[in-house]
């Protein structure tokens, strides 16, 4: 900490969602690495002192000795800050699928990916603390593919890159190699007050050694051992949105999505229209439960998607025939009425769709927070009650 405050820098950040929470939670966000313009615009608008980073750069090509000097910058020290003076590192690294020349297909391979560079600035910079979020599919995910038709008792078994999970143990690995004591778990953001099921994969490193962990649930799905999750309906009713930016519908789509009422989908639809309606989809498996699909009020909201008017994940009001709106959208995600998104309707949404809802960081963060100043009794409690995955 400096002059009392805990310092944090910020990579893939995104609208800010995860340091919004940060910083609620006590933290002072003092550089920030965003590639997408809009994004970057849309933090440079809500927080002026970041303009100098809030810039749209890429992360490979970004020192850490820069966001060591943006940071004593802001911090108005007369000097960059030093490595090790940092209280926490943040961020959400793309992990996507890798192409490779020959046979071997596609990868999800961390090394080959921006987690890389997540991995040399917290080696550089040496935080405290770092954070790092990703979607539930990390867990599972194998370091190559083989068809399912490639398997079988005619087929050589799987080699140990192409069991689940392997890309997981190279980005625990990698992790181990900085020296860090690292904890992860999948967290579902309902169960800690916002309004939507939402399931991310956080992963908290500590430099020196200290037994982090999570928060407890505030909130479960039954209501009987905490209060109920939150619900639609205690998200956006009453929200004052006087000129609503939301996608339009197709009359095509809107055929359909007439006949439907709040908490619908097409298996709701008469028996003569559902295959009209589904197409191709109607003979393909899964449930298929976000095709025309109204969302319910008395429910959390489905995960808040890049795109609210995707077919296969509909977000259809369910009420009116839109989709959410951006403000909607925002809503759910818990940012603040006055937070600015820069840029258009359908940028808006993919800056929402990407962030970390900020109560969600602001729970983590405030025991970050805690085990920062001091306070490990309240951490203790903490740890003593979940189940964790530990280096």
């Amino acid at each position: 900490m400096i002059d009392g405050k805990a310092i944090s820098i910020s990579l893939f950040t995104g609208a800010f969602g995860l340091d919004l929470g940060m910083e609620q939670a006590g933290f002072q966000t003092v550089s920030v690495v965003e590639k997408d313009r809009d994004a970057a615009k849309t933090i440079a608008l809500n927080r002026p002192f970041l303009q100098e980073s809030a810039v749209s750069r890429e992360i490979e090509k970004v020192s850490y000795q820069e966001l060591l000097e943006e940071g004593g910058r802001v911090l108005n020290l007369g000097r960059a800050l030093a490595k090790g003076e940092v209280d926490l590192v943040t961020g959400g690294p793309p992990c996507q699928p890798f192409s490779t020349a020959g046979k071997r297909g596609s990868v999800m391979d961390p090394r080959g990916s921006l987690f890389m560079d997540f991995i040399r600035i917290v080696k550089e910079i040496q935080p405290r603390f770092f954070l790092m979020e990703n979607v539930r599919g990390l867990l599972s995910a194998p370091l190559r593919h083989r068809p399912i038709n490639q398997r079988g008792k005619d087929y050589p078994p799987l080699e140990s890159d192409e069991i689940a999970g392997a890309a997981l143990r190279v980005v625990l690995a990698e992790m181990e190699e900085l020296g860090y004591n690292v904890v992860y778990n999948l967290l579902e953001a309902a169960d800690y007050g916002v309004p939507q099921n939402r399931e991310r994969v956080v992963f908290i490193g500590s430099r020196d050694g200290e037994a982090a962990t999570f928060p407890l649930p505030k909130y479960c799905k039954d209501g009987k051992k905490l209060p109920k999750w939150l619900t639609l309906r205690d998200a956006i009713n009453g929200l004052i949105d006087p000129e609503p930016e939301f996608m339009t519908y197709s009359e095509s789509r809107l055929k359909f999505l007439r006949l439907l009422q709040a908490g619908q989908n097409w298996r709701h639809l008469p028996e003569e229209l559902k295959k009209e309606a589904m197409g191709g989809a109607y003979n393909s498996g899964g449930g298929k439960v976000g095709f025309y699909r109204r969302l319910s009020w008395d429910k959390p909201s489905p995960t808040i998607t890049t795109s609210p008017q995707q077919k296969a994940t509909d977000m259809c009001h369910p009420v009116e025939l839109r989709s959410l709106s951006v403000r909607e959208s925002a809503k759910i995600q818990t940012f603040p009425d006055d937070w600015i998104f820069y840029g258009s309707i359908s940028s808006k949404y993919k800056q929402i769709g990407n962030a970390v809802p900020v109560i969600l960081a602001k729970e983590i963060g405030n025991y970050l927070f805690n085990l920062i100043q001091g306070n490990k009794q309240k951490g203790k409690e903490v740890a003593e009650q979940l189940s964790l995955f530990a280096l």
